[in-house]
């Protein structure tokens, strides 16, 4: 598919934007009959022709009427080269200044001035108008570049203006059709037999019949059964160009103007927009904190409060960074472009690019925040990957919104997270969904953990150790098990925990027992040596050494931890050693009959019922004995 050109106009309402379109291409882009009846452009217009050199142009005719700079902005989204139309008769208007300021603000690059209605006025005036238009584009994007005058009624320069647009359309960079499947809707409507239709110009990736694609940020899917390129029926389409797409079993009422065609998961839509903002030079006064605006981004407006992360008020023509609170969620990626307009009246105020579509909240005066934020203007990728998963916090960032959040293509940004992997600047905290959090953050996730059991020890100091679940229930739940275990396994590696059965302690942590607590554990010792293969119950235990059984129970656990003494089930304990002499004598049995029955066991254990289940359930749970049926046989044996 050949590289095609996405050309729009813009500038003042009635300097002839739409007749140089039916001149050039015989389309009437006007397709409301109130356009046609008020001799305006409402909404976008488009139309498509082909260069001499064979390269394709689809023309994006944007309404010039202030009511209507909305769509403006909605058109200038996508736009390759911009032909700013300037009357003859009139010159530089109002419109025609607010609508450069836009198109420097969306970050349009290329373009010419079309000086219209050259047959309305004389030569001299003419010298005088392009005199004027010259000071009005100097320090802009279209300094130093081609101004036209043309009549759209005698095709005088008509061949001048398609010759510098060949010229122009060489300067134009293609789009990658690598990225993520963008398509903001600008149009959606219903044909009969074939659905719904939505139109839009493919600013990123590409599309084809068949697929299934997602609507943002409603995140309702639907599958692409048809594809139109300028009129013309096509397999598929590619970033940048005009199209429409059809849909099997989507209903109009659920698409708006202002939603996104993407692909299911691929994009993420978010109530907060980090941004580099720009207050233009035009305006008279500073612009405050908090100050509602209507943000407009591809074709969507939506209103929100700009936050200025390090400034009470920004004054005309400065940029800072903010963030923008939105009434209704948007679904953006690094680097585009958007533009602010004053709530009431309404006029262009400032725009600039998006720093991070998916950021959290932010406090003002943040210096890292600030600082973070003036990186991700400035950009080294490989930095902007550390930079905002550092900024995530202990939840990290998934692999999906990394591609939103850098706007890296994907098997670049796959290399550059393999490396921070390698050099463990990143870990990977799910595989499942490719989650990963910042070393930085990690090291203050194990220092809290490791406080919640020093501050255990602290309050238990006869305990060996906290229970683990008791650990996981002071871990923010929203974290998840995942991320839990990921720093427990880290401290247990690095020896700073130590983990036993279901407790774990700080690997420092030794329990001193006072002069009563020492008598207590003399008096559990002996009656565990005494007791042998038949021991008292725990409870029975306290009560006749006449032992508080919550202090008695500390030290018990002591003596757990020290390996002295074995819990074999609830309430029932043994001392390690005639543990481990009964289970060297069953060992010894299996290795020479290898099997068992209960009542052989009876007599190898010489107890009562009572205690010869417990034991030998005991050594099942442990991996000694295995059952089958009556008998037992040594487990690998």
């Amino acid at each position: 598919m050949s590289h095609q050109i996405i050309l729009g106009t813009a500038g003042h309402i009635d300097h002839g934007k739409t007749t140089l379109i039916k001149a050039l291409t015989g389309i009437n882009t006007d397709r409301l009959k109130e356009e046609q009846r008020r001799g305006i452009t409402i909404e976008l217009g488009f139309a498509a022709f082909d260069l001499p050199g064979g390269r394709h142009v689809g023309i994006v005719d944007v309404p010039g009427h202030e009511k209507f700079v909305k769509n403006m902005v909605a058109g200038a989204t996508g736009i390759d080269i911009v032909a700013m139309v300037i009357a003859a008769d009139e010159g530089v208007m109002p419109q025609t200044r607010e609508h450069m300021e836009i198109c420097a603000l969306l970050g349009v690059r290329h373009g010419l001035v079309v000086l219209t209605k050259v047959d309305l006025v004389d030569e001299e005036w003419l010298e005088l108008v392009m005199e004027d238009i010259r000071d009005f584009v100097q320090g802009t994007f279209l300094e130093d570049r081609p101004i036209v005058p043309v009549s759209s009624v005698t095709g005088r320069g008509m061949d001048d203006f398609v010759a510098a647009l060949e010229q122009l359309s060489r300067e134009v960079p293609e789009r990658s059709s690598s990225g993520i499947f963008r398509l903001p809707v600008d149009r959606v409507f219903t044909m009969r037999g074939f659905g719904t239709v939505i139109t839009g110009t493919l600013i990123s990736g590409r599309v084809s019949v068949g697929e299934t694609v997602m609507l943002y940020p409603s995140e309702i899917t639907a599958k692409v059964r048809g594809i139109q390129v300028h009129n013309q029926a096509a397999e598929a389409a590619e970033a940048g160009m005009r199209t429409a797409v059809n849909f099997q079993g989507l209903e109009k009422t659920v698409v708006n103007r202002g939603d996104i065609l993407s692909t299911p998961a691929a994009l993420a839509a978010s109530y907060m927009v980090d941004v580099m903002f720009h207050y233009l030079k035009s305006n008279r006064k500073p612009i405050k904190n908090r100050t509602r605006v209507r943000f407009h981004t591809g074709t969507s407006e939506v209103l929100g409060n700009l936050i200025l992360l390090d400034t009470e008020e920004l004054v005309p023509g400065e940029s800072a960074p903010a963030q923008l609170r939105l009434e209704t969620p948007v679904a953006l990626v690094k680097d585009d472009r958007f533009v602010a307009r004053s709530y009431s009246p309404v006029r262009t105020v400032g725009g600039g690019k998006v720093l991070n579509p998916i950021p959290v909240k932010h406090k003002r005066f943040d210096d890292g925040v600030v600082g973070m934020l003036r990186d991700l203007d400035q950009h080294e990728s490989g930095d902007v990957i550390c930079r905002l998963t550092a900024a995530a916090g202990y939840p990290g960032v998934s692999f999906a919104n990394l591609k939103v959040m850098t706007n890296i293509p994907e098997k670049p940004l796959r290399q550059k997270v393999q490396g921070f992997l390698s050099d463990r600047t990143l870990v990977q905290v799910d595989s499942d969904n490719q989650i990963f959090i910042h070393q930085e953050n990690l090291e203050k996730l194990k220092a809290e953990i490791s406080g919640h059991v020093f501050r255990y020890h602290e309050k238990y100091p006869l305990k060996p150790g906290m229970p683990k679940e008791e650990l996981k229930s002071r871990f923010p739940s929203f974290l998840g098990p995942k991320l839990f275990n990921l720093v427990l396994n880290h401290l247990i590696r690095e020896k700073l925990l130590i983990q036993e059965e279901d407790m774990v302690r700080l690997s420092t942590h030794k329990v001193a027992l006072k002069a009563d607590q020492e008598e207590i554990r003399k008096r559990i010792l002996e009656a565990y040596v005494e007791g042998g293969l038949t021991p008292p119950y725990f409870k029975d235990l306290c009560r006749s050494a006449d032992m508080d059984p919550n202090r008695a129970k500390d030290v018990l656990m002591i003596l757990i931890s020290e390996g002295l003494i074995t819990k074999i089930r609830e309430d029932l304990y043994v001392h390690t050693d005639t543990l481990e002499a009964l289970k060297a004598k069953t060992k010894a049995f299996l290795k020479a009959n290898t099997e068992m029955t209960t009542l052989q066991f009876k007599e190898i254990a010489g107890v009562s019922r009572k205690f010869l289940i417990p034991f030998i359930e005991y050594f099942d749970a442990q991996n000694l004995t295995i059952r089958i049926g009556d008998i037992r046989k040594l487990r690998g044996g």
